[in-house]
């Protein structure tokens, strides 16, 4: 397999922070989502992203790849994994499986799985015998199976099980599977299934409410117009005041995941974009609205 620069795919600094790396995943992630982007090879790219998000968002996942990188692999080039590399995300740490790509998979590369998914990689010695009690480990779903609930497919010890999901979960909660975890003598133990939610490529979750951002043109944060927002129960109509600026927050009501006493609510933030100016007509125009604001172009 090869070496993959994650910091690359996101086109950011080893040095970049967690805000920068969040923005650069925004940008990429609306720029090749396959529901929405005409670019060639935009579902590949879009999984690369994911990848590469998944890994640097996480402290620890990031502290041990910035390990690995600094030992001078370069991408594109033959990669095989140092022994015992990553086993706290999925070696003898989770009882020696790894959650095979099922429904709602993660589409992971073999370079990820084959340092945090489990041990699988060639050169592995044997895995570790799973200690007494429950097995427990962490399984990500979609936002989608979060707001609305379903089943997720995982794969323990060459068993495959359905894994219902109930509306609404949140990150940090726990599934438990009776019978489900290792073989002790004639029985099983328990199998503890910590939630945790996968990268979206359009919205962020804070708390019960989902964050989403959306551009628009000078003249519609000008004038006012109405959008068709995304939401994970469907697109909605969504009325933009005029005189709206960059960094607007409008709130759709009971559009965030559901919970008790209530439903979180989706929080639309807006982004206004000045579209480029490629033809003459174009140019004059944006001169004159400089004229007309009463401002000059910079030089």
């Amino acid at each position: 397999m090869q070496f993959k620069d994650y910091y690359q795919e996101l086109g950011v600094e080893p040095s970049a922070g967690e805000a920068e790396l969040k923005a650069a995943y925004r940008r990429l992630a609306r720029k090749y989502h396959p529901d929405v982007s005409k670019e060639k090879g935009a579902e590949e790219r879009f999984k690369s992203v994911n990848e590469a998000y998944e890994v640097l968002r996480d402290k620890e996942k990031r502290a041990e790849y910035d390990q690995l990188r600094a030992s001078g692999y370069r991408p594109g080039e033959d990669f095989r994994p140092p022994p015992g590399f990553g086993q706290q995300h999925g070696g003898a740490g989770n009882g020696g499986f790894r959650f095979e790509q099922g429904m709602g998979g993660d589409g992971f590369s073999d370079f990820f799985e084959s340092l945090f998914g489990g041990g699988r990689a060639a050169g592995r010695g044997p895995r570790a015998a799973p200690p007494p009690g429950d097995l427990r480990a962490k399984i990500s779903i979609p936002l989608e199976v979060a707001y609305a609930g379903g089943t997720q497919s995982i794969g323990v010890d060459g068993r495959t099980l359905q894994v219902k999901i109930p509306a609404g979960i949140r990150p940090g909660q726990v599934i438990r599977l009776a019978g489900q975890g290792q073989s002790q003598g004639p029985h099983r133990s328990d199998l503890l299934l910590e939630i945790d939610y996968k990268p979206h490529g359009e919205f962020e979750v804070d708390g019960r409410n989902i964050l989403y951002t959306v551009s628009l043109a000078p003249w519609e944060a000008a004038l006012g117009t109405t959008i068709s927002v995304p939401t994970l129960g469907g697109s909605v109509d969504l009325r933009v005041p005029a005189d709206s600026d960059t960094g607007k927050k409008l709130r759709l009501r009971g559009r965030g995941l559901p919970g008790k006493p209530a439903a979180g609510d989706q929080i639309v933030e807006i982004e206004v974009t000045a579209p480029r100016a490629e033809t003459p007509a174009q140019r004059e125009l944006y001169e004159q609205m400089a004229e007309q604001f009463g401002g000059k172009p910079r030089a």
